[in-house]
């Protein structure tokens, strides 16, 4: 664990918790990430990373998959619990299908090992910069108003806030960044590769399973949608991608 963790400390600078087993990952990430501006906390196990979480308040968290005590997974339960912290799962797992458990869990994006630092740290800035409440994407088309409601939904783009009948509904930034695009351009249908590239700003020849998407599309409609098996807002635009409903 990071030995002095001082919440007054560098205000100005934005916190990143990494939580890996491995000690020579933790210094290379502490290393480089101090370089590019960040305040760094470290923890060896989930355990310990659940209490630096809890005591640093950081602004992002890197959590490796395979640790003691408690994996990746079950730190990301006990954070989403309280929190829409960004968090990037670290993983080595081969299946697909494993790897994408934190995205279901609640994570924002996964970074599989062996991994490239500048790689991690491009993520990094992605999703801060998405992810930061205090800079909303800029408005566009037709619908670009700071408050938009359909139906007994109403999402205003200028605090990235989204309420159902007055009560709000927690999204992580990652998942408003989703809603904003598609609300903004609503009846336009957007390709999984047209969504990653927009709100998780992967180059166009980025490689990754477009199922990103998928799990984030479907943690939306379950929090939006009165019955997610039928959505009727975010549909689905067969053989291209997805849409939110055309907003007259």
């Amino acid at each position: 664990m990071t030995d002095d963790i001082q919440n007054e400390s560098s205000d100005s600078k934005q916190r990143i918790l990494v939580a890996d087993d491995e000690a020579s990952i933790r210094r290379i990430l502490e290393t480089r990430l101090k370089m590019q501006g960040y305040d760094v906390v470290t923890a060896e196990d989930g355990e310990e990373a659940v209490e630096v979480y809890n005591k640093s308040n950081p602004d992002l968290v890197i959590l490796d998959v395979m640790m003691p005590k408690m994996d990746g997974y079950g730190v990301t339960r006990e954070i989403r619990r309280t929190s829409d912290v960004p968090i990037i799962i670290l993983t080595a797992l081969g299946d697909v299908s494993e790897r994408i458990t934190g995205l279901e869990l609640g994570a924002d994006d996964y970074v599989i090992k062996p991994f490239s630092p500048k790689e991690l740290e491009a993520r990094v800035k992605a999703v801060l910069r998405r992810t930061n409440t205090k800079e909303s994407a800029a408005p566009m088309g037709k619908t670009a108003k700071n408050v938009i409601t359909t139906g007994s939904i109403k999402i205003d783009t200028a605090r990235r806030q989204v309420y159902r009948k007055n009560e709000r509904i927690r999204l992580t930034g990652m998942e408003f960044s989703l809603l904003e695009l598609l609300v903004n351009n609503s009846g336009q249908a957007y390709s999984r590769n047209e969504i990653l590239q927009h709100v998780w700003a992967y180059p166009p020849d980025h490689r990754i399973d477009t199922r990103v998407v998928d799990v984030h599309i479907s943690r939306l409609r379950s929090k939006l949608e009165a019955d997610p098996t039928n959505p009727e807002l975010i549909l689905t635009a067969r053989g291209i991608g997805y849409m939110f409903q055309r907003i007259t």
